[in-house]
């Protein structure tokens, strides 16, 4: 249900037709069906409203009966991940927890949860019908996000009463009516842990350290260090607190990633999303470790053994890019430049010529990245970050 033209949801349509299945794409997207040479993997695309569960319904009902054999309804973006799992067990193919995924989905939910957890940060709920003053100022610098956000969308970081209530209010007229929650914002160095569970056993498959840009008022993630060591002490405990995490939550089939932050109260969960990493994080764990994650998540969504055992380790760096101004795409330089590189695995440029381009409000408006690999973490990090810089967005501005 649903996917990107690159990264982790796509790896997953051409991991599928690898694995030997059928593929089927549930796209609202009508340039995906449009553009349908784009996606020789799969089988057959169709146009459906995602956010409406009754035609989701009836769409699954004519593959029926058109005598298709469902093995699996999966999702790798936000929000239809908890959806294909609910849908899963509706049609009798169910295997990942879906009650679990719903509250990951939703940030009150899981601030909620793990309220009385000592990895939960400090909150509240606000709204623009109720705003308590005192206590918002005790809680700054906080960071307001919208409960239903993805991507670092609608999440605004607050230094100031005066930046709550601009922020706030840009929220509230976007969302009217809407809840948001205001957390305190944490200092540290901030990790992805990503996870595949299987009967109630947390696997954790990688742990990714994150480089992050303060832009526009927004938290960019714009470097992922794949660490191949991480044996230190400090690990051992967020291996322990990401298997309390998960218990609390009931996941007992079904991916997840968490974003932890390492602070000087210990480890904070910041957010947790019921799948793996978008962008390149599947291209991350398999340059680095060997481990086709969304191809293993498959396997055990239609009952088959997984190995999420490494084959290799290398260190891998993948480098994003953003832009500082705004404008008309005119043309990109430097991809060959790029792909000729020290150490370069993978590239990946989004934008087409005459498209708007503007710096990021979201992991969205991050334009292109390279993955590069070194003999040493400091190395591929080098790599991948001299590659990217050769990357020109020239654009027309007015």
């Amino acid at each position: 249900m649903g996917t990107k033209k690159s990264g982790s949801s796509r790896d997953a349509l051409r991991a599928a037709e690898n694995l030997g299945y059928f593929t089927c794409l549930f796209t609202k997207n009508p340039r995906q069906v449009f553009d349908r040479h784009s996606f020789p993997e799969v089988h057959i695309i169709e146009y459906c409203d995602l956010d409406d569960i009754n035609a989701v319904r009836g769409t699954i009902r004519y593959l029926l009966h058109n005598s298709l054999n469902i093995k699996a309804i999966v999702s790798f973006i936000d929000p239809y991940c908890a959806l294909a799992a609910r849908l899963a067990k509706e049609f009798g193919v169910e295997c990942f927890t879906h009650e679990a995924m719903e509250i990951m989905e939703n940030k009150l939910k899981t601030r909620e949860l793990l309220r009385r957890s000592p990895y939960n940060p400090e909150f509240m709920v606000v709204s623009e019908e109720s705003e308590n003053e005192r206590a918002i100022k005790s809680l700054l610098p906080a960071v307001i996000k919208y409960i239903d956000s993805n991507g670092s969308r609608d999440v605004y970081y607050c230094e100031r009463y005066s930046d709550y209530l601009r922020n706030s209010r840009k929220l509230f007229k976007q969302y009217p009516g809407g809840t948001f929650v205001l957390e305190e914002y944490l200092e540290g160095t901030q990790f992805i842990v990503e996870v595949l569970v299987e009967d109630g056993k947390t696997n954790i498959v990688a742990v990714v350290e994150q480089e992050i840009e303060y832009v526009n008022e927004h938290f960019i993630v714009t470097g992922y260090n794949l660490l191949i060591n991480y044996s230190r002490s400090y690990f051992e405990r967020l291996k322990r607190c990401t298997e309390e995490i998960v218990k609390i939550y009931g996941l007992k089939n079904g991916p997840c990633h968490l974003e932890m932050r390492l602070t000087r109260g210990g480890w904070k969960l910041i957010e947790i999303n019921p799948r793996i990493s978008g962008a390149g994080m599947n291209q991350i764990i398999s340059i680095g470790f060997g481990i086709n994650l969304v191809g293993e998540t498959l396997k055990l969504a239609v009952g088959k053994k997984i190995d999420l055992g490494p084959k290799q380790f290398k260190h891998v760096f993948a480098e994003y890019v953003i832009l500082e101004k705004a404008g008309i795409l005119e043309k990109i330089t430097g991809r060959n430049e790029v792909l000729s590189s020290p150490g370069v695995e993978f590239v990946y440029v989004k934008p087409r010529k005459g498209t708007y381009l503007s710096p990021p409000q979201s992991l969205g408006g991050r334009y292109a990245y390279v993955i590069a690999t070194g003999a040493t973490e400091k190395e591929a990090r080098r790599n991948a970050k001299n590659a990217a810089e050769k990357i020109v967005f020239h654009l027309l501005t007015e």
